[in-house]
C-alpha cells in the first residue's frame, strides 16, 4: 500500500530555528520601529532560503519553516473572528524558564472572515517550484501546511475563557469551530494545498495525569469524554476535505526551548485516537522515556501511517544511528504491516516558538541529514514508496 500522498519516509514536523534577521525585526515590529510590511518582506527572503535548505538536506515534505510565527497555535487562531489572545494560560506544568503559553478567549461568535493561509502556501509552493526548475531536482516534493488543530481554540481556556452571552451552551460553538476550518480548508484546496498538519497539544496532555485531571476538573467531563470531544471537533472539521486532500494530525507534549510539558504514553487515547480519527497520518512523539512504550501502535488500523518521532528536535547531539532503526524495527511489531506503515522524524519541530531549541542551524541540519540517511538504509532511496 503506497504512503498518502505527501508522506515521506523521513518526514518533519515543520518548524526550523528562525533567523536572526527575523527576529530581530519581529521585535522592531512590536516596538513599533518598524511595519509589518517590513517584516514580511524579512520573512519572505529567509522562507526562501529555508525551501531550498531542506530539499538540499533531503527533505520532500517542506514548509515555511512556520518563520512568520511567534507560536505555532496563536498567530492562526487569533486571525478568526471571535478569537483574542489574553494573559496566560494557569497549569501546574511550567517549564523551568517560567514560561506558560498565551491564553486565548472567545470574545464572540467565532467565524473565518479571510483564507489566513492562502497567501503564506502560495509563496512556499512558488518556492519550492523555483528551486525544483534551478536545481533539475526529479523527486516529488509537496508544500505542506501546519495549522494548530481545532481543539486549540477552547481546550485549554475551558468554558470561563469562552464568552456566555455568543455560546450559552457549547455545542453551536464546536459547530462554528467546524464550519471555519471547513473554510480554511476549502481555501487552501482551491489554492492547490494537497496536504495539511493539524498541530494538537490536547490529546497529548490527556497523556499527562495531572493535566488530564486539570482538563477533567476544567471541563467537567471524564478524560475519556475528553478524548472523544476532542476527536469528534476534528472530525468535523476535517469532514468536507476533497479526497486526493491528506490531512495529518501530530501530538505535541510541549517543545519549548528545548522543555517539554507532558509526559506519559498514548494508552489513554490510542483506540480513540486511531480507530475514530478520520486523519491519514499520525506524527506522534516517541523520542525518551516520558513518551511511553510502543505497545499503543497495535490500535492503528491497517491504512493509516505513523510518523514515529524517535529522533529528537530538544537536543544538539545526533542521535545514535543503529538506536534509532532498532527502534523503528521495534514500533514495527506492533504495527499491523510492520515497517509499510511508518516513517521517521524528531519528535516535534526545532522551534515551535520563535525562540527556538537549543542547538545551532548547523547542527538542526545535520539531524535533518542523519534523518534521511537513516530513512534510506531502511526503505530504499525513493522515500515516497
Amino acid at each position: 500500500m503506497p504512503l498518502p500522498a505527501g508522506v515521506y519516509r523521513a518526514d518533519h514536523v515543520g518548524s526550523f530555528l528562525r533567523p536572526k534577521a527575523i527576529l530581530e525585526t519581529r521585535e522592531k515590529v512590536e516596538s513599533q520601529a518598524a511595519t509589518a510590511e517590513d517584516l514580511r518582506k524579512v520573512e519572505d527572503e529567509h522562507i526562501a532560503t529555508v525551501v531550498r535548505e531542506q530539499i538540499e538536506n533531503g527533505l520532500q515534505s517542506v514548509t515555511d519553516g512556520e518563520y512568520r510565527r511567534a507560536w505555532f497555535h496563536i498567530d492562526f487562531l487569533q486571525h478568526l473572528a471571535g478569537v483574542e489572545k489574553r494573559g496566560h494560560v494557569a497549569s501546574t506544568n511550567v517549564t523551568s524558564h517560567g514560561m506558560t503559553p498565551p491564553r486565548l478567549v472567545v470574545v464572540g461568535k467565532l467565524g473565518h472572515p479571510n483564507a489566513i493561509q492562502v497567501d503564506d502556501f502560495n509563496y512556499v509552493n512558488k518556492q519550492v517550484e523555483a528551486v525544483k526548475a534551478s536545481s533539475g531536482a526529479s523527486q516529488t516534493v509537496t508544500a505542506k501546511v501546519c495549522i494548530p488543530s481545532p481543539t486549540m481554540v477552547y481546550f485549554r481556556g475551558g468554558r470561563d475563557a469562552i464568552d456566555a452571552d455568543a455560546y450559552p451552551t457549547l455545542e453551536p460553538l464546536f459547530d462554528d469551530i467546524a464550519k471555519a476550518y471547513q473554510a480554511e480548508l476549502d481555501d487552501l484546496y482551491a489554492a492547490g494545498c494537497r496536504f495539511v498538519q493539524l498541530d494538537d497539544t490536547n490529546l497529548a496532555y490527556l497523556c499527562d495525569e495531572g493535566m488530564s485531571k486539570e482538563a477533567a476538573q476544567r471541563h467537567g467531563k471524564t478524560p475519556a469524554e475528553l478524548t472523544q470531544q476532542c476527536v469528534d471537533i476534528i472530525n468535523a472539521s476535517i469532514s468536507k476535505r476533497p479526497k486526493d486532500m491528506t490531512i495529518g494530525i501530530h501530538l505535541c507534549r510541549g517543545n519549548f526551548r528545548s522543555q517539554w510539558f507532558a509526559q506519559g504514553g498514548y494508552e489513554p487515547v490510542a483506540e480513540t485516537l486511531f480507530k475514530g480519527l478520520n486523519v491519514d497520518v499520525y506524527f506522534l512523539e516517541f523520542d525518551d522515556a516520558r513518551s511511553g512504550d510502543f505497545s499503543p501502535l497495535r490500535h492503528l488500523p491497517e491504512d493509516k501511517i505513523v510518523v514515529l518521532g524517535v529522533m529528537s528536535s530538544k537536543k544538539a547531539e545526533l542521535d545514535d544511528k543503529e538506536a534509532m532503526i532498532e527502534r523503528l524495527k521495534e514500533a514495527a511489531g506492533y504495527c499491523p504491516r510492520g515497517l509499510d506503515q511508518l516513517c521517521l522524524s524528531h519528535q516535534c519541530g526545532f522551534s515551535s516558538t520563535k525562540e527556538g531549541n537549543d542547538l545551532t542551524v548547523e547542527e538542526q541540519w545535520a539531524k535533518v541529514r542523519l534523518e534521511v540517511e537513516i530513512a534510506k538504509q531502511v526503505w530504499g532511496d525513493d522515500l515516497s514508496q
